[in-house]
């Protein structure tokens, strides 16, 4: 969406420009959520405990939002953690400043629906990723399409962001590189 000059200046006078080291938690559980983080530079990882194991629901990259979102819109305290797996830089929105750029541009409320439209894509692809295919079809499509972060991110997250148990990444990982690299028999 353009804005007009005025729009975009305005927006980015409101904007903090925000710089983490790697374990960073920008957010945990019982915080109540006051910002929408646009991620410049980095990897940034959302989370919430079942017992002891640690359940991702996002990863956000460059160009990509992270938010504690049900509690940025309700107010409530977060069910969430969220927290830098690299170095990051974040640009991150205050939700009272959000509201009163809202007054003075009614204009930025059309991008806010954007927004937000584009946080609830996210999300319900994620759980049909999560429904619709297999183990082994959830692992190659996510490969196929974020090489990246195969190399960016552990193992366990990945395997925890894509409902499978750690050992069966690990198997999948080996079954698809051996099947990139044939291994040649050795003569003896």
């Amino acid at each position: 969406m353009e804005l007009t000059p005025e729009e975009s200046d305005a927006l980015y006078q409101e904007i903090e420009i925000r710089s983490y080291d790697k374990k960073v938690r920008l957010i945990e559980i019982g915080d109540t959520e006051e910002y929408l983080h646009f991620v410049a530079k980095g990897l940034i990882r959302k989370f919430f405990y079942k017992g002891r194991d640690e359940i991702i629901t996002q990863l956000a990259r460059e160009g990509e939002l992270i938010s504690s979102s049900v509690s940025y819109f309700s107010g409530q305290p977060s069910g969430y953690v969220i927290e830098t797996i690299e170095p990051s830089t974040v640009y991150s929105l205050h939700k009272e400043r959000l509201q009163q750029l809202y007054t003075r541009f009614p204009g930025l409320e059309k991008l806010s629906r954007l927004v937000i439209t584009e946080l609830f894509l996210q999300k319900e692809y994620w759980e049909l990723e999560r429904i619709r295919y297999s183990t082994k079809e959830r692992f190659l499509r996510f490969m196929s399409d974020n090489p990246d972060l195969f190399q960016r991110a552990p193992q366990k997250y990945l395997a925890s962001y894509l409902n499978i148990k750690p050992e069966t990444f690990s198997r999948l990982k080996h079954l698809l590189r051996l099947k990139k690299n044939p291994e040649t028999k050795s003569i003896k």
